[in-house]
């Protein structure tokens, strides 16, 4: 069963985050890349991304004269996706246990960040029937 796991974030979270000491940023990176090792190992790890902040962004809705109708940037969002995880698990419990060790991440002073991490199973593709 696949899942996405979802980190979302607040700019002022990631001012935060950069405002963290190195040392801090890089026990913190180090334990996810640690996690993403892990999950390497026992053949669950997918894929994993961080994504550029909502002021790259744009919503695309529809075409006109052949163009994909675009809106945004969208600096003033108050929340928005930091980066994902796709793991491929044997149940839904495993999904939650990896989202609790992403969250669970060192932040300043080796303190966890408890950041909040959505996690969703990806719908099977049913087989269409001719």
């Amino acid at each position: 069963m696949k899942y996405i796991l979802l980190m979302s974030g607040t700019q002022a979270g990631v001012t935060g985050y950069h405002a963290w000491a190195p040392s801090d940023r890089d026990t913190h990176m180090q334990r996810l890349g640690a996690i993403v090792q892990e999950l390497v190992e026992t053949g669950e790890f997918v894929a994993t991304q961080p994504l550029a902040g909502p002021g790259e962004a744009k919503v695309v809705r529809g075409e006109k004269n052949g163009l994909p109708v675009t809106d945004g940037v969208f600096p003033e969002a108050k929340e928005f996706l930091l980066g994902y995880w796709i793991v491929d698990v044997a149940t839904p419990e495993r999904a939650y246990a990896i989202a609790g060790k992403i969250s669970a991440a060192p932040g300043p002073g080796g303190v966890p960040t408890n950041v909040a991490i959505e996690v969703r199973g990806f719908v099977e593709p049913r087989s269409v029937a001719n």
